[in-house]
């Protein structure tokens, strides 16, 4: 398959600074793969192109004026029908921040430090249904068990890292108690522990710093 034949894939990008817009705009203007089809400056606009037109993917920021990256994701949970899938592009690189961004809903997180190849590269690899974040890279899961963690038993284990009961996960992801249980014993099996307290213990080891 030729380019030509291949789809193109439609940004829309929402940051407040000006100098983000226009360095995203040059980039994907470089690529052939890529369309820029919309800018906001802030999340209500965002929201707004939504409405206004068709687009594969979003580039939003966390820290934005009106409504951020989490009160962007909170609204499009109430989306009905297909939405674009969102890549939250951030230079706030507190360790929470990813985690919400993935239990919001979001499909991507890269941090504006990263080369503007990596952020190439999460959007192909989103365009493509898979989720891309720092600590748990669903594109390259070689060898690490985290890698082969379904995205909802990724929702469980931070779930259990922040100390939530087997119900409250149920009534957060409005599943069943025993469907819960299931997600957690596939969990156990794929980190090759026993229980909960190990579980988090791993995940703690491999993906925070002191």
């Amino acid at each position: 398959m030729n380019l030509s034949e291949k789809k193109i894939i439609k940004i829309v990008v929402s940051d407040k600074s000006p100098l983000i817009q226009v360095g995203l705009r040059t980039l994907f203007g470089c690529d052939k793969r890529f369309a820029l089809v919309g800018t906001a400056e802030d999340g209500e606009q965002f929201m707004e192109e939504i409405g206004r037109i068709n687009f594969d993917i979003g580039i939003i920021g966390w820290e934005m004026p009106y409504l951020n990256g989490r009160g962007v994701l909170k609204r499009m949970a109430d989306i009905k029908g297909t939405a674009p899938k969102i890549i939250v592009y951030t230079s706030n690189v507190a360790p929470d921040v990813p985690r919400q961004v993935m239990r919001l809903g979001g499909a991507g997180f890269c941090q504006k430090s990263e080369s503007p190849e990596r952020l190439i590269e999460t959007i192909l690899a989103v365009s493509e249904g898979r989720m891309v974040f720092p600590f748990m890279d669903m594109s390259k899961p070689g060898n690490d068990p985290f890698g082969l963690l379904t995205g909802r038993e990724q929702e469980l284990l931070i779930a259990l890292s922040e100390g939530s009961t087997n119900v409250q996960i149920a009534s957060e992801l409005n599943i069943s108690l025993n469907t819960v249980k299931f997600h957690l014993k596939n969990l156990y099996s794929k980190l090759n522990v026993k229980n909960r307290a190990q579980a988090v213990a791993s995940y703690l080891k491999e993906y925070t710093t002191v």
